[in-house]
């Protein structure tokens, strides 16, 4: 049998011989050029930025849990602890096990009073829990009057409708800037401020003079100066924080208590309410904070904006492009604390759009709820993780990842200096406002005959001091009862029976929440109406509410400071006796009293 292998040996010979005789007279073709070798191009590695080095250096510690523990802020009062005090170790604990990413200074409150942190001492426990915390903290806090309104002693601005009445937005950038610098150097890196409430509703008891005014325009454009003014020096750069989303100046609620609505259509929010937040993002503002108040026009008419997705995301991230953090407001406020638990308010919120739990009433419960939410498949990881991104992203705007200690012994000179002091001074004088002035009842004349009230809201506090300590330097014998609402009805007989051809009544009527309102307190109003009946002129200074006039027609002078701070009281001594002159106008309408930009102009008539 002939195989396969027999036939390849048979025939394989003589075919090769063929096959070379019939190329020995074929020239060989030319060799083929050398082939060139080829070179890998080697790429450089991506060079990543500082905030990515960071930011990378910092996730690669977490697991889910610290993820979600990044988004949630707890409240602390920079007042001193014992470090084996049950306060102190609720916070390092949270700091230290539990590993939350912030905190946010609050006040000490006593009914009327208010205690402020001591700008050292805050410091110091802030650098301790820096120390404690593995990844470093945002450390935020409501700056309305600049660090004043949490720090004392630090440089004292007024209340943001101040502002809009001196008529300069570089005083908003003024502020701004002090303000930055004051809370850098005391830790403090995340300003909940300025306020882009339109306060179109003069019975709004939350916003009132928190407000920059009535005026969408010159919301925005304060708001922007402060802004500018903020992150004006990149070394005391600090996050910024336009509040509250989509709007709460058109409603008679506080928040605190319960929850608000605004009953406005789309269009009057595109033209009123939205108009200072666009201005704030175009000014880089960092962080926008939500409003626990419904918007039956954008969601749900008993849903708060603050767990909507339509508002949160659709509206704020969508529509209006911003790209920042989305901040709540504190969630153990009656507007969402009434109506949600600690969990489900936390879930709802982050699927909302939320990137930080500002102040829940139990953090591990809503750390807890996260988590579990993230679980079980409700939240996706990935949106957890492009808040903590970020959030990393603004600590290392304010330089969290060089340092998160500060010099305490530089303190002394950054806060409270003479030339800030000075400077806000002047922005308090300016704000004060003459709206009535019947018969020229101002200026006064320091040998008339002429009765001072001063209507404090507490004994307690220090209202009324630099009203009382200014009026006796100009006028060293002019009558001054001074009285809390409960004293009203005790000392009225005496008030009328002074020996007075006039009367200057002076009124503290501040914006706090928890209260529900902004009217003149206790048997305030039924005194005012009885010196009123005296036929005697009366001339109204309203430090704070400029509203109040509305129950009080009859005054044949009204003056305003937009104002309870102790400078805004001297100011208001001063302008009464003409030692400054009287420029300011009215950022609001005063119904029935005043239209917008009113503002009666006097110039100085005297000197101290």
């Amino acid at each position: 049998m002939i195989t396969a292998r027999a036939v390849v040996r048979r025939f394989a010979g003589p075919a090769i011989v063929l096959l070379a005789g019939h190329l020995a007279g074929v020239p060989a073709a030319p060799a083929p050029p050398p082939k060139k070798a080829v070179q890998k191009v080697v790429r450089p590695a991506p060079v990543l930025t500082r905030e990515a080095r960071a930011v990378q250096r910092w996730m690669r510690l977490m697991t889910l849990r610290d993820e979600v523990a990044q988004m949630v802020m707890i409240p602390f009062t920079g007042r001193p602890l014992n470090t084996r005090s049950r306060e102190f170790r609720k916070i390092a604990d949270l700091i230290r096990l539990q590993h939350v990413g912030g905190m946010i200074l609050v006040n000490v409150t006593q009914g009327r009073l208010v205690q402020k942190a001591d700008p050292l001492v805050a410091a110091q426990f802030i650098d301790s829990m820096q120390a404690l915390s593995r990844v470093p903290l945002l450390v935020g806090a409501d700056l309305e009057r600049g660090a004043s309104m949490r720090l004392d002693p630090t440089t004292v601005f007024p209340h943001a409708m101040a502002f809009t009445a001196g008529g300069d937005p570089a005083a908003a950038h003024v502020e701004g800037e002090v303000t930055a610098r004051e809370a850098r150097a005391v830790g403090i890196n995340w300003v909940f401020y300025p306020v882009a409430d339109v306060n179109s509703n003069p019975d709004n008891p939350i916003i009132n003079i928190r407000s920059f005014g009535e005026n969408p325009d010159d919301v925005a454009r304060y708001g922007q100066a402060f802004i500018e003014g903020a992150h004006s020096v990149p070394s005391n750069y600090v996050l910024t924080t336009a509040k509250h989303f989509p709007g709460h100046g058109d409603t008679a609620t506080d928040t605190h208590l319960n929850l608000a609505t605004i009953n406005s259509d789309r269009k009057h929010l595109d033209t009123i309410e939205l108009v200072p937040f666009r201005g704030a993002i175009a000014a880089g503002v960092d962080s926008i904070m939500t409003a626990h108040l419904a918007v039956p026009a954008l969601e749900a008419p008993d849903l708060p904006s603050t767990l909507s997705p339509a508002i949160l995301t659709g509206l704020l991230r969508d529509q209006l492009g911003f790209k920042g953090i989305v901040i709540t407001d504190a969630l153990e406020m009656g507007g969402i604390a009434r109506g949600f638990k600690v969990g489900e308010a936390a879930v709802r919120a982050v699927k909302a759009g939320a990137d930080v739990l500002l102040m829940p009433h139990d953090p591990v419960a809503a750390i807890d709820a996260v988590v579990a939410a993230v679980r079980r498949g409700e939240i996706d990881r990935k949106r957890i993780q492009a808040s903590v991104r970020r959030l990393l992203a603004a600590k290392v705007k304010v330089d969290l990842d060089i340092s998160s200690q500060v010099s305490l012994k530089k303190i002394p000179d950054v806060v409270n200096l003479p030339e800030n002091i000075a400077r806000a001074d002047a922005i308090t004088a300016r704000a004060v406002t003459l709206v009535r002035n019947e018969g020229n009842l101002i200026p006064l004349s320091r040998n008339a005959k002429t009765c001072f009230v001063a209507m404090v809201e507490s004994h307690n506090g220090h209202e009324g001091e630099q009203f009382a300590e200014q009026l006796h330097q100009i006028a060293p014998g002019a009558p001054l009862f001074s009285i809390a609402p409960d004293e009203a009805r005790t000392s009225s007989d005496a008030i009328l029976a002074a020996p007075c051809d006039a009367y200057v009544v002076a009124a503290w009527v501040s914006v706090a929440g928890y209260r529900g309102d902004v009217a003149l307190g206790g048997d305030f109003p039924e005194l005012l109406n009885r010196i009123l009946g005296t036929a005697k002129p009366v001339a109204l200074v309203s430090l704070g509410n400029p509203y109040v006039v509305r129950s009080f027609a009859g005054v044949r002078a009204y003056m305003t400071t937009f104002s309870t701070v102790p400078p805004s009281e001297t100011a208001a001594v001063k302008a009464l006796f003409g030692l400054i002159p009287i420029t300011g106008k009215l950022p609001v309408t005063i119904p029935g009293i005043a239209p917008y930009q009113a503002g009666l102009h006097l110039p100085q008539s005297g000197t101290q």
